[in-house]
C-alpha cells in the first residue's frame, strides 16, 4: 500500500489550514497514495495551547470535520488529521484524531490520552484527556492502522496495545515541541516503537517553528525509509504487510513475551 505523510505548517487560520490539507491530499492522491496522514492540531495550531482552543472546538459532525470528509471524498483517499473537538467540560476541548474513508465516511476517532504537561507546557489546562484508554485501530485497504498522538509516543504501552489489537502501521500524528535534544528523541522514539512492535511507524509532525518537522516513515526493522526534513510538504511512501510478517517471524516477540500489563 502507498500512504502519504503530510507535514503541515498549521496556524490559527482554520480556512488556510484546510486549504493546505486539500492541496496535500490532492497531491498524495495523484501520486497513488490510498491514505494521507496529517499532524496533531492540523486544523488549528499555535505555539502554546491556550483558551482559544476550546473556543474554536467543534463536534465531530461540525463544519471542520465535514470539510475534511469532503476533501477525502473529493480526492478518493483516506485521510487522518488532528482536530480540536468540543468536550462536555466548559473551557476544555479534546485533542482528537479523526479518520475518514475515501467515501467521506468516518472510519475512527481517537482522543489523546497523554497530555503534554512538560517542558513548561500545560496542555491539560485547556485540553481534556480522552476518557477511554482502549486502543483505536481501523482497517483500510487491507491494512490495520493504529492511532497515537504526539506525547503518546513516550508511553510504549500504548503502542504495544495497538499492536496487540492488530495494528500493522502506527500513525503518530504530532506537533513535537522543540527543545534540547527533542529532534533526536523524536527520531529515536519513532524507531523504538517500530522495532519493539514489528510495525511501520509513520510519525507525521508539524513543521517549524511550532514543531520540529522531520516527519518519518520507519520500517519494522527500524530503518528510516523517508524523512521530510524541516519544510512543509507531502511524501508518498510504501508499506508492505509482507515485511511486517517477515520481521515478526524472524523476531517472534509476541509469542515469546513473558510480561503483560496489569
Amino acid at each position: 500500500m502507498r500512504i502519504a505523510l503530510g507535514q503541515l505548517e498549521s496556524g490559527a487560520d482554520i480556512r488556510a489550514n484546510l486549504a493546505a490539507i486539500d492541496r496535500f491530499a490532492a497531491e498524495a492522491a495523484r501520486d497513488g497514495a490510498s491514505l494521507v496522514a496529517f499532524p496533531e492540531y492540523a486544523t488549528y495550531e499555535k505555539k502554546k495551547v491556550d483558551a482559544t482552543f476550546p473556543a474554536v472546538a467543534e463536534p465531530l459532525d461540525g463544519p471542520v470535520c465535514r470539510k475534511l470528509a469532503a476533501i477525502a471524498r473529493r480526492h478518493r483517499i483516506a485521510l487522518v488529521a488532528g482536530v480540536v473537538e468540543t468536550s462536555e467540560e466548559p473551557g476544555r476541548a479534546y485533542n482528537t484524531l479523526v479518520a475518514f474513508g475515501p467515501d467521506g465516511g468516518r472510519l475512527a476517532f481517537y482522543r489523546k490520552i497523554h497530555l503534554f504537561d512538560a517542558q513548561g507546557f500545560g496542555e491539560s489546562t485547556f485540553i481534556k484527556p480522552g476518557p477511554s484508554t482502549d486502543p483505536v485501530v481501523f482497517e483500510h485497504g487491507g491494512v490495520r492502522f493504529g492511532l497515537m498522538t504526539c506525547y503518546d509516543l513516550r508511553f510504549p504501552e500504548l503502542a504495544r496495545s495497538l499492536a496487540d489489537a492488530g495494528a500493522q502501521v502506527l500513525l503518530v500524528c504530532s506537533s513535537w515541541v522543540p527543545g534540547e535534544y527533542k529532534t533526536e528523541q523524536w527520531l529515536a522514539l519513532n524507531a523504538a516503537r517500530a522495532i519493539e512492535n514489528s510495525v511501520y511507524v509513520a510519525g507525521v509532525c508539524q513543521a517549524p517553528p511550532v514543531s520540529v518537522g522531520r516527519s518519518v516513515l520507519v520500517d519494522p526493522m527500524g530503518v528510516v525509509e523517508a524523512d521530510l526534513g524541516l519544510e512543509s510538504g507531502v511524501r508518498v511512501v510504501d508499506v508492505s504487510l509482507e515485511t511486517v510478517d517477515r520481521v515478526r517471524e524472524s523476531f517472534p516477540m509476541f509469542r515469546q513475551r513473558r510480561l503483560y500489563g496489569p
